[in-house]
């Protein structure tokens, strides 16, 4: 049986790869004939590309990224002002962009359910109220009553978020980039069916490009006939398509709207270190027990909606009074999602206003490290102005040219008074925040143009909860496992320089 998955599997993928390179062949056959049409076919687009070189200059966008796209217009003017139009000119990506805004804005009164206690937050945050000002002007509310528990590796999360799925009674909700059989997934998926039977409502949600070489093509229907909801997002089309692009990156776990999981692990092995992959793997998850497990209900229900179709009502879900009056508050908490579709780059500001507000120290850990300039001039600041900042990132890579690219910033960085250290035991998954003893967030947001500006994302940020001192102490004892990067290991020789100069210029079309 598994060597028939694997052949139908292998068969799908080389289909798919098929079919894309035919369409390539085929628009570098129409421009490479010599034919009347295709020379005036080739002038348009020439004529077209320097027009599209002047509306990149002059439009709202992050510099990097203009400067990625004129370069390969400028350098390939007849496929790079086509793969241009492509990507920016599609109704299906524009279709997409309008649904997600109407069930968003739908939505927007009932994250609020819980209570709004934003006056009470601005008794107490003194300097921290732009960011939760900032959050709630695009439909995030602060919340208290709200315990938070902060996981760190994926091996301590894993138990307790077996504890909490075989609590649920009303419903289950699952959202992740990757799922992958194995034992993790497999454990989860035993409570999930146990839980089907004795009538609980369960959903799961996966991302096709995540799962394209994890799963098989059918496991949505599988899963159906077990009694579990499940949709794919996004589904992988061996098309040109701009909106294939954007992929959820998402990981949600939420149980009865009471409590919610989200964080950096996905459901594979090799995130609970039973199997091993670019050695040891690094990871964090935070947990939200009250009000606050509403705002990541809502996330997934609105990513539901966008994938299933229909309105069936989110207010339904709400646990109403019940979870209010007991659990004791834990400091302020603010979950928060980022979508590609709008202009709101959410997860960039919020990791910018924790740098710009820190007073004595940033920590930071992230997979990768490929930023724009704004990042840069921020971490620089910050660290120029006596503010302790430094940065984890992984010493064993998974993408040779990302991790290539990511070290390309260290030299910047450094000199600008930015400490640097590489995970020697694997790989750092995390993506956490933590500042001066008051703030942190954790959450799915990498630092990457793909993370920050291309996917959906979530995080919880954090003021004052048990969770924030929790995120420092395991930064803290991270270093022990770290080499700090010193300025000399920067120098590299010149085409080394030059190599990963040119990787920088198309970093946001990574």
């Amino acid at each position: 049986m598994r060597h028939s998955w694997f052949r139908a599997l292998l068969r799908r993928r080389l289909a798919v790869i098929l079919l894309l390179i035919m369409q390539i062949w085929f628009l570098f056959y129409i421009f490479q004939n010599e034919s009347y049409v295709s020379t005036v076919l080739r002038t348009v687009v020439q004529v077209i590309s320097g027009f599209l070189v002047l509306s990149i200059i002059s439009k709202k966008d992050k510099g990097a990224n203009k400067v990625a796209w004129v370069f390969l217009i400028l350098l390939f003017p007849l496929l790079g002002g086509l793969l241009y139009l492509l990507y920016h000119f599609q109704s299906s990506t524009r279709k997409f962009g309008k649904k997600i805004l109407q069930i968003k804005e739908k939505n927007r009164k009932l994250y609020k359910l819980p209570g709004n206690v934003s006056e009470a937050a601005a008794m107490v945050m003194q300097g921290h109220m732009p960011q939760v000002r900032y959050l709630q002007s695009v439909g995030f509310p602060i919340y208290d009553g709200t315990q938070t528990e902060y996981f760190s590796p994926g091996e301590a999360f894993f138990p307790d978020l077996l504890t909490e799925l075989k609590k649920a009674r009303n419903y289950i909700f699952m959202e992740y980039f990757i799922i992958q059989e194995g034992l993790m997934w497999n454990t989860v998926l035993a409570i999930l069916k146990e839980k089907v039977c004795q009538g609980i409502e369960v959903r799961v949600i996966y991302d096709d490009i995540g799962c394209f070489l994890t799963l098989q093509k059918n496991y949505a229907a599988q899963l159906e006939q077990y009694g579990i909801k499940c949709e794919l997002f996004n589904p992988f089309r061996p098309i040109l398509s701009a909106v294939q692009n954007n992929r959820d990156h998402r990981k949600i776990t939420v149980i009865d709207g009471k409590v919610a999981f989200t964080g950096g692990l996905n459901l594979a092995d090799e995130y609970i270190n039973t199997y091993e992959k670019h050695g040891y793997w690094k990871d964090a998850v935070i947990k939200v027990e009250g009000k606050a497990a509403w705002s990541l209900t809502l996330m997934f229900l609105e990513m539901w909606e966008l994938c299933r179709g229909g309105h069936e009502g989110a207010e339904q879900f709400f646990p109403k009074n019940e979870i209010m009056d007991r659990i004791i508050t834990d400091g302020f908490v603010q979950p928060y999602s980022d979508s590609p579709m709008d202009d709101e780059n959410v997860g960039e500001h919020v990791y910018l206003q924790i740098i710009n507000n820190a007073k004595d120290y940033v920590y930071i850990c992230t997979p990768y490290l490929i930023v724009d300039d704004s990042m840069v001039s921020s971490l620089c600041l910050a660290a120029k102005s006596g503010v302790d900042v430094r940065i984890i990132t992984p010493y064993i890579w998974d993408k040779a040219l990302i991790h290539m690219t990511t070290r390309s910033y260290y030299r910047e960085l450094i000199q600008g008074g930015v400490k640097i250290y590489e995970y020697s035991k694997g790989f750092m998954h995390s993506k956490t925040f933590v500042s001066d003893d008051h703030t942190a967030t954790v959450g799915t947001t990498n630092l990457d143009f793909r993370s920050l500006y291309l996917h959906f994302e979530c995080g919880v940020w954090m003021y004052d909860s048990k969770a924030v001192l929790q995120v420092k102490q395991d930064f803290m004892d991270t270093l022990g496992q770290c080499h700090q990067i010193l300025p000399e290991e920067c120098k590299g020789n010149l085409a080394t320089r030059l190599f990963q100069d040119f990787l920088r210029v198309f970093a946001p079309l990574m």
